[in-house]
């Protein structure tokens, strides 16, 4: 097992930025007449943003709960709730979200 040691954690933890985590959920609209048509738009959206730099991670949740997905934005906790609040997803009541400052290693990336 590689030996981290207490240096090598705090140099490391020095080099962190903030971010802001999305967690996305299915609204009381969900089922809604139309809603494929608006999720797919989201989905574009979500394109858009990661093109712009502004989405970092996405991940889509399809496993039957509540939960719609997860994002991970490099924007701050103000300009995120205002994306969120432009989503058609969110305005048509399709998506609830909840939102969370944390703090992660800038290019951290999924395998």
């Amino acid at each position: 097992m590689t030996e981290i040691t207490n240096e090598m954690m705090l140099e490391r933890i020095s080099k962190t930025k903030n971010y802001t985590l999305v967690i996305l959920r299915a609204g009381k609209n969900k089922s809604m007449e139309g809603a494929d048509k608006i999720i797919w738009e989201h989905g574009r959206r979500n394109f858009v943003l990661r093109e712009e730099g502004k989405l970092s991670i996405v991940c889509p949740i399809n496993d039957g709960s509540d939960c719609s997905g997860i994002g991970i934005f490099s924007t701050d906790i103000e300009e995120t709730k205002k994306i969120m609040d432009e989503d058609e997803g969110v305005k048509q009541g399709i998506f609830t979200y909840e939102i969370h400052t944390c703090r992660s290693f800038p290019g951290d990336k999924l395998p």
